[in-house]
């Protein structure tokens, strides 16, 4: 591959973010991480500065160019967090090579299936990851460099010491274009199979346009990032990213007293946090009087965001501080976005009666439309596919940032994205509605849909209802059987401490709660569940799927026909 393009060929790279930063900021701090302690038990901390970060990203695109990388190269990354996970992606960048990145808490099978569908050339790892390599050899077989962070073992190739050891002048990026691919980033798989979305070099570009013309980010300003691959986004742009003591694979596991240190010992002005981590330290902080005065601004995201959970981080904040709670999936981010302010003043009653959750407005007027709900493939865009204002469809965007396809997979490109011309609209998967205020409502995912004889359910609105109950701490919608006939199951997960012998009463008071709304008096079943099943990487999207399969294994066949005759059914609750 080469540079030979027409004069009007638009060249970026993701680097070039970071060399601006470098050259306007070069003293400030880039990267802060964890390093220990001293000998009083104080926590101490190493960081690289911009120029610093630059100059050592130059050095491991040389290293990493002399082992075979090059541009185009598809390269794994097996690094944990840290200043080196930085240096390393920054110079796969500058090379012009294609980083295949995957949430490593989707299990090792799976994990192991995506890089194979890849056919990586390249492999950088630490040393227990290239044992894993070794040991899992026939999902490794186009494999022909590799690297290692930490000290080699057995294998050959070049250390990540042996690389910044040298004195070399610094690196000539590549000369990339904007539709060129800069790396491919798996999806969770949490509604199917995991697929690789094909990020170009513009879609990254755009990205970090949205984000800081969004965010409103200011020089000077800190990140504290608990999703790694969000944390990058912010060196980019000239913010100081500060990894926090955690595994990020189990978010809603961190120790919020570690959290709520590093956000005071930093000055953290920015934060993302799941769901479930934003509740763990709104229970934390609230417990013990905490206050958080630096922070400006908190991004909530990676699933739809609890009302109450708002309210009780809000608690936390100073006046002035704002949470975010924006909407997107990976293959295109962030969508749209609202205050916590807006969502406690005026969605949250909303809410509450079944509305579904307010994601807010598109972010910059990104190109937003609601269309007909449909299981099929979408040939190309007409007007002809777009709903009435107010009506639930399925959620599809386009615009710079959007990824226009997967990698290789052109069964879920066919179901997924939609040719406009020369632009691609991308379908979300998710239902939802646009209000007259230009918001959109998010009822849920459209694989999780509930269709039965007398109409389709949606999962975030009737959950919404029950969650309402003081008991509950989560509910899950799922359907028994096949669509149209589905018979629609509500699973409940009970706050924390809840004797079992209170049940019987929930259960009742949850069928009436039911009852009283037009959208839930067709759920006629609850079922308790211990702890639904979540993924990793934000604790926070259930898996609908396995519920559904234990449900079906709950109720009796001689309950499911009573229910399709619409008699009372005596339904097992306990699990």
């Amino acid at each position: 591959m080469d540079d030979a393009t027409s004069p009007d060929t638009e060249f970026v790279n993701a680097a070039d973010y970071l060399v601006r930063a470098a050259d306007a900021l070069p003293a400030r701090r880039a990267v802060v991480c964890p390093a220990g302690r001293d000998g009083y038990g104080r926590v101490t901390y190493a960081h690289l500065t911009f120029s610093q970060l630059d100059r050592e990203s130059d050095l491991i695109a040389h290293g990493l160019g002399e082992t075979g990388i090059s541009r185009g190269t598809r390269t794994i990354l097996m690094v944990r967090p840290g200043i080196e996970f930085f240096g390393i992606i920054f110079a796969l960048f500058k090379l012009g090579a294609v980083p295949v990145v995957v949430d490593p808490g989707m299990g090792i099978r799976r994990m192991l299936a995506c890089y194979r569908s890849t056919r990586p050339q390249a492999f950088i790892g630490i040393p227990l990851a290239h044992a894993a390599r070794v040991v899992f050899r026939k999902y490794f077989r186009s494999i022909r460099t590799r690297a290692t962070v930490g000290r080699r073992w057995f294998w050959g190739g070049p250390t990540l010491r042996g690389m910044l050891a040298r004195n070399l002048p610094p690196f000539e990026r590549a000369r990339t274009r904007a539709d060129e691919p800069a790396a491919i980033l798996f999806t969770t798989g949490s509604t199917g199979p995991a697929k690789g979305a094909v990020y170009t070099h513009g879609n990254f570009d755009a990205q970090l346009k949205q984000i800081r013309s969004h965010l409103d980010l200011e020089e000077g300003e800190i990140d504290l990032s608990t999703f790694p691959l969000f944390a990058l986004f912010y060196p980019a742009l000239g913010v100081t990213a500060v990894i926090p003591r955690m595994d990020p694979t189990r978010p809603a596991r961190a120790n919020p007293e570690r959290i709520i240190a590093e956000i005071e010992n930093q000055g953290v002005t920015n934060m993302f946090a799941s769901p479930a981590l934003l509740q763990r330290l709104a229970a934390h902080g609230k417990a013990k009087g905490v206050r958080l005065p630096t922070l400006k601004r908190v991004i909530c995201a990676g699933a739809p965001v609890p009302p109450r959970t708002v309210e009780a981080f809000c608690g936390l904040l100073a006046e002035g501080a704002e949470l975010h709670t924006p909407y997107g999936a990976t293959e295109a981010v962030p969508v749209a976005s609202i205050l916590g302010s807006e969502i406690l003043a005026e969605t949250r009653a909303l809410t509450d009666q079944g509305y579904g959750i307010c994601v807010g407005r598109p972010i910059n007027a990104l190109p937003l439309a609601i269309i007909a709900v449909s299981d099929e493939p979408i040939r190309c865009w007409s007007p002809e596919l777009l709903l009435p204002q107010g009506e639930i469809g399925e959620i599809a965007v386009k615009g710079g940032l959007v990824s226009r396809q997967y990698f290789e997979n052109p069964q879920a490109d066919a179901l997924a994205k939609i040719p406009d011309g020369t632009e691609v609209w991308h379908r979300m998967g998710d239902l939802g509605w646009m209000d007259r205020k230009g918001r959109v409502w998010f009822c849920g995912r459209k694989s999780h849909r509930v269709i039965t004889p007398d109409g389709t359910l949606y999962t975030i609105p009737c959950e919404s209802i029950f969650n309402r109950h003081p008991a509950v701490a989560r509910s899950a919608l799922v359907g028994i059987g096949p669509p149209p006939r589905q018979v629609p199951v509500i699973c409940i997960e009970l706050e924390a401490g809840q004797p079992r012998r209170n049940r019987r009463k929930i259960k009742a008071e949850l069928l009436e709660l039911g009852q009283a709304h037009a959208i839930t008096a067709a759920i006629r079943v609850v079922l308790f569940h211990p702890s639904f099943p979540v993924d990793i990487r934000h604790n926070a999207k259930i898996f609908r799927e396995q519920l559904a399969d234990w449900s079906r294994k709950k109720v009796r066949p001689a309950d499911l026909r009573r229910l399709r005759r619409t008699e009372p059914p005596d339904v097992q609750t306990d699990t």
